[in-house]
């Protein structure tokens, strides 16, 4: 019995200096292991895994020489970086020659969306898919060509002159990862980060109100839409209670604001007042201006524009928006409108990467360019799209923040880009002795906007002063639906947005609250 103790005793001694040890030993690599987030960003690839045992070796911090996507070498493709998946953006994508270059673009989002379509998701005539393009659809090369890649992330600074581009991945929520940085050297750099609402210093907007610029935006818009319908259902809901709920107010004249107005009238006119018979009477739309609707537009069709949505039941105001509160919004003459939606749409503006940028800035607040769309004092940068405006020294007004302007410069820009490939001078720096030609000039074709009960807006002058053809009725909303269903950017979308019509013309819209 005593042997038996005095082994006991032993085992317990043996089992406590273990344990020590092993407390010990983790506790050193606590304090000493590598923060997550310092180690470097590296593109490569497993070769494969095993399930041999491997023998252990002792942990050794990654040495890494670059974060990022190096500098090219000169037997390897020039690479050009693409900020942004806009209008512009995606134009140039499509357009580059990728037997010249290698592409890598940039953007928070991984798909572009054909915005002149977006107000039509938010009352159910559309489905959301229908108005947004895989950027991997638009250039395949992305997803299959080893020099290519499309990063989800926001640019943060730009070092034109290392020809480098910083970045920070996208993340979501608060259970995701951390945001991780890295870097891309490029030959040659094109910013086409677009733009961002403008709320002129109102307190309260970014707040209260929604804002129709992405597919996000519109998915909160129908779900406030439709959740203010539904509650002004309830029992017990005060009558006052219940015009607020279904009071939409839209702030901004444009297009944008006009077309979902039209929209919504229209939803309310031929879905809500079917489906929601109970609260039918309640529902309404304000449409706030501070001067005429649809301003670029010509006098007789403004005029048939404000006549058709009074029939349709929105009521115009001319007004500024003074403070926007939670449950109303003030005037500058004191009067208050209560709302249950608030749509913002009054212009766009620089975002704030644009306002940092140590580039030449063009009136407004935009990068400033040349009339070859490449940014002054810097080498190998080119900007595009809502972000850009040229230079004073050109002598050029800014053009407009519309996406037939953007398209078109992302078309002419491709195209010069593979010119200055194709005659050797891709890589960062070689380009200054190469010709550039035909600088970029704009030619505006006409606008057009849809104002709801199968009728549209179509005014094909070159300018508001200029002589031209305008026209309006249920003809031009035909060549309105005919001309975006050709500009949608695949076949696959356009059989989506045409059997979208279709369904809503036989089946109504579908009120749903996904």
């Amino acid at each position: 019995m005593a042997l038996l103790r005095n082994l006991s005793t032993k085992f317990s001694t043996m089992m406590k200096a273990s344990s020590s040890s092993s407390s010990s030993s983790s506790s050193s690599m606590t304090r000493t292991q590598t923060p997550k987030n310092a180690y470097s960003f590296s593109f490569t690839f497993l070769s494969h895994f095993s399930t041999n045992p491997v023998e252990e070796k002792p942990c050794v911090k990654p040495v890494v020489e670059y974060s990022g996507l190096e500098p090219t070498r000169a037997h390897e493709k020039p690479r050009v970086v693409v900020l942004g998946s806009g209008w512009a953006g995606c134009r140039l994508l499509k357009g580059l020659d990728t037997s010249v270059y290698d592409i890598v673009c940039v953007s928070p989002r991984n798909h572009m969306v054909f915005t002149p379509l977006l107000a039509s998701t938010c009352v159910g005539t559309l489905e959301f898919r229908s108005v947004a393009e895989p950027i991997g659809r638009i250039q395949p090369a992305i997803s299959r060509e080893p020099g290519s890649y499309f990063f989800l992330a926001n640019c943060t600074h730009i070092d034109a002159h290392n020809h480098m581009v910083h970045c920070e991945t996208v993340t979501e929520g608060v259970e995701t990862i951390a945001p991780w940085k890295f870097r891309i050297s490029y030959d040659k750099l094109v910013i086409a980060l677009g733009s961002q609402p403008s709320t002129f210093g109102i307190q309260g907007v970014k707040e209260h109100a929604f804002f129709l610029r992405e597919v996000h935006h519109a998915q909160e818009i129908r779900r406030k839409l439709l959740l203010n319908l539904m509650l002004s259902d309830v029992p017990g809901i005060s009558v006052e209670e219940k015009q607020r709920l279904l009071h939409c107010v839209v702030v901004g004249g444009g297009p944008t604001g006009v077309e979902f107005s039209g929209e919504l009238s229209d939803f309310i006119m031929r879905d809500v007042r079917q489906r929601y018979a109970h609260v039918k009477d309640y529902i309404r739309v304000t449409l706030i201006e501070a001067n005429e609707i649809l301003s670029s537009f010509d006098d007789r069709l403004r005029r048939y524009a404000t006549k058709q949505l009074t029939k349709s039941g929105v009521r115009l105001v001319r007004g500024i928006v003074k403070d926007v509160k939670a449950h109303k919004i003030v005037l500058s003459d004191g009067s208050e409108v209560p709302y249950g939606l608030l749509v913002w749409s009054t212009g766009v503006g620089p975002l704030p990467i644009i306002q940092s940028l140590d580039l030449p800035k063009s009136p407004g607040g935009r990068i400033g360019v040349d009339e070859w769309l490449r940014v002054p004092s810097v080498h190998d940068v080119f900007s595009i799209g809502d972000c850009s405006g040229f230079v004073e020294s050109t002598g050029r007004q800014t053009l407009p923040a519309l996406a037939q302007v953007a398209e078109r410069q992302g078309k002419y820009l491709a195209a010069l880009l593979n010119k200055i490939g194709k005659a050797g001078a891709g890589h960062a720096n070689s380009a200054k002795e190469i010709g550039f030609g035909d600088p970029f000039v704009y030619k505006h074709l006409g606008s057009m906007a849809t104002i709801g009960r199968y009728k549209a807006l179509v005014d094909l002058r070159q300018g508001k002063e200029a002589k031209g053809l305008a026209l309006a009725g249920f003809l031009s909303f035909f060549i309105w639906r005919s001309a975006y269903i050709t500009r949608v950017v695949s076949w696959r979308n356009r059989f989506y947005v045409f059997v979208n019509w279709i369904t809503t013309v036989i089946f109504g819209r579908d009120i749903s609250r996904l």
